[in-house]
């Protein structure tokens, strides 16, 4: 007898539907599973039998063929078990097919018939909607995260007998149905709470001129690199950076939610869409597959894991050329492409990238003190100034110094990060305004379109031609000037960018003079 379930997979962070076909015949008992599955497929056999058998049911000792279609797609992961299991037991007549008619199935087995969770439910869970199926059986634990897709009945299991029950009794089925209890009350308490996640600027005595670049980083989503001598709170500032950015969009909460999913790292049971930017820290040793991606079927590496969030690199130099070096086409194209034989995978990376790195190895090049002084060579200077490429220098629009603070005595706190932050929502209120005749936003803009949507003053056109002309930057550092400009009057809410905004702007861009002069 044969018969077909429909299951998911997870293809870069976007869902895949798959049709599981399972076909009973005569023959000498066998298991035999086509499709290009991966060594975790094929194992799937050994779970699903033993679950069938330690649930009650009969395992049919007949030649059984599971096909996964399309069949030219590598199929990996534990998220086809429910779906094989269920196929047999239709497939042999152990349970009703009408059941599971315009359902997907998903979840992972355990040999006494629990239903374990699997990851990339949300993106599986969205792609079926899309495809046009009304009903969603997965396992209970994924229920929660999958309620954040509407218009789909879910049924969440968590274990194979519960199948057996519901096939014979209709109140035992609905009582499988999940209900989501998330509300937008338990949104807004988790906003409420996520404030005090990352830190208060309050915390950071003194660096206001830091503060005022991490201010307009957090506007405008500009890259920045904080450079200076240890102990000085180039990490401490980084990472209150989060804070003072807005929370996320519905259609940018679903995205990093799904990116999340698919890469197993989503809590258990949220409530809702992750709201709040994600800040990513990876340690300098990381591979070039771990910051960028990768894997026979990639999955997400650090740069997408970050997305509409904060990289943070600490000590910039410390991470290999290679590693460094892949991160210059995703900070120009908002996304990266990763090329396999069967198919190309593209995954968003549209971050804000921050980073922090000391002025030499010893950290005191140009902060000497009388306790303190730099030790480097010129040639060991040179060394590890250079692991930092031009090309890569040239996409981070603020270079900030950040220098050994005065007595504590002479310290005040200025603002904290909640009214940083109020700051930065009037700005994107503003700007947001302002913008709509565009119909893409200004970060999108480039070349001829941007220099025309940017409307400058007289002394403020002068003043950039000037500095193009005497600074010799490239014109994508011209291009970054100028959004950088933009946002700078953007926090004043002015209609046009002046000649002060502009020299704010220029005056960030110090590393693209200094950073290889001694």
């Amino acid at each position: 007898m044969y018969t077909q379930i429909c299951s998911g997979s997870v293809y870069g962070v976007e869902g895949r539907m798959i049709a599981v076909e399972v076909d009973i015949s005569n023959g000498l008992p066998q298991v035999n599973v086509v499709g290009l599955p991966d060594p975790a497929v094929r194992e799937s056999v050994e779970r699903v039998r033993a679950a069938i058998k330690n649930c009650g049911f009969m395992f049919p000792m007949e030649r059984i063929t599971v096909n996964l279609a399309p069949a030219d797609l590598r199929k990996e992961g534990t998220a086809f078990d429910l779906a094989i299991a269920v196929g047999v037991l239709v497939a042999s007549g152990q349970l009703r097919a009408e059941l599971f008619r315009d359902m997907i199935i998903l979840g992972e087995l355990a040999l006494n018939g629990e239903v374990r969770a699997i990851s990339g439910v949300l993106a599986m869970v969205e792609q079926a909607k899309l495809r046009g199926h009304t009903k969603v059986l997965l396992p209970h634990i994924n229920a929660s995260e999958a309620s954040c897709i509407e218009g789909l009945e879910l049924f969440a299991i968590t274990h194979l007998l519960e199948l057996k029950d519901a096939d014979s009794d209709k109140e035992a089925w609905r009582s499988l149905q999940y209900h989501a209890v998330h509300s937008r009350d338990v949104q807004n308490s988790l906003l409420v709470e996520s404030i005090h996640l990352h830190g208060d600027f309050g915390d950071v005595l003194g660096q206001h001129h830091a503060k005022r670049a991490l201010l307009i980083a957090a506007v405008g989503m500009h890259n920045l690199l904080l450079s200076g001598p240890p102990g000085t709170g180039k990490t401490m500032l980084a990472k209150r950076l989060p804070g003072i950015m807005p929370p996320l969009a519905e259609e940018e909460a679903l995205q990093v939610t799904k990116i999340y999913s698919a890469a197993g790292k989503l809590p258990g049971g949220i409530p809702s869409l992750m709201k709040e930017r994600q800040f990513r820290s990876p340690h300098h040793t990381i591979s070039t597959a771990g910051l960028i991606g990768g894997g026979s079927i990639p999955r997400p590496g650090e740069v997408t894991l970050a997305h509409r969030g904060v990289l943070f690199l600490d000590e910039l130099p410390e991470f290999s050329r290679a590693a460094l070096e892949v991160l210059r086409q995703p900070l120009e194209d908002r996304e990266v492409t990763i090329a396999r034989s069967r198919a190309v995978f593209r995954f968003p990376a549209h971050f804000l990238l921050a980073a922090s790195m000391n002025p030499c190895p010893c950290g005191y090049y140009g902060h000497d003190s009388e306790d303190q002084r730099c030790s480097c060579s010129e040639a060991y200077l040179l060394r590890y100034r250079a692991k930092i490429s031009g090309p890569l220098l040239d996409r981070i629009d603020m270079h900030i110094e950040v220098a050994r603070p005065p007595a504590t005595a002479d310290l005040h706190i200025g603002m904290t990060s909640a009214q940083m932050k109020q700051i930065v929502l009037q700005a994107i209120k503003y700007r947001n305004a302002r913008t709509d005749a565009l119909g893409r936003p200004l970060t999108d803009l480039a070349g001829a379109s941007l220099r025309r949507a940017v409307q400058l003053t007289r002394e403020a056109d002068e003043l950039l031609r000037l500095a193009f002309d005497s600074l010799g930057v490239s014109l994508r550092a011209h291009d970054r000037i100028l959004k950088l400009a933009r946002t700078i009057a953007d926090l004043e809410q002015s209609e046009l960018v002046d000649s002060p905004h502009v020299a704010e702007a220029i005056g960030y861009r110090g590393l693209d003079r200094k950073l290889y002069a001694l």
